[in-house]
């Protein structure tokens, strides 16, 4: 049998634009953010983590306090502040887990752009709708369950 491709196309005025499907990208990304905060994570290891490590329940929340939501802000290096409460960060990497010890990763479009061991980071931006996430992971790298985690669309110009 044949290969199947399969492909997204974009119609109209934003056909061929860069970034033209960014909006859907990020509209299913917020979607995951609230359907994973729901309980629907199980307790099992995400891939790329041991198979016998249960992942803890975190008892700290994060919060991006800059950029706010719906910002516009110019292109270059943008600051990202970030609150975490309940938990604190470390800069060793270890398996040995913990509920409020771990470290902040900040995806920026669905990519991680740093493993931040503060609560400030500065993060090249371009123009256009962008998708910031910040999520307070254990020490081991992976996520807690379920995730402890935080988003902001924003706009460069």
């Amino acid at each position: 049998m044949g290969r199947h491709r399969s492909h997204h196309t974009t119609r109209g005025p934003q056909a061929g634009r860069p970034g033209a499907s960014l909006g859907l990208t990020i509209g299913l990304a917020v979607a995951s953010l609230v359907l994973g905060g729901c309980g629907a994570q199980t307790a099992v290891a995400p891939p790329g983590a041991p198979a016998s490590q249960i992942r803890p329940k975190s008892t700290a929340t994060v919060a991006i306090t800059s950029p706010v939501p719906g910002a516009e802000v110019p292109a270059g290096m943008l600051r990202v502040r970030i609150r975490l409460t309940g938990g604190e960060i470390i800069p060793q990497t270890s398996t040995q887990l913990s509920p409020d010890k771990g470290h902040i990763h900040l995806i920026l479009d669905g990519k991680v752009v740093s493993m931040a061991y503060g609560i400030e980071q500065d993060v090249q931006v371009a123009p256009g709708l962008h998708l910031l996430q910040a999520e307070f992971v254990a020490t081991d790298h992976f996520p807690f369950n379920p995730r402890v985690i935080s988003a902001v669309t924003f706009t460069v110009k």
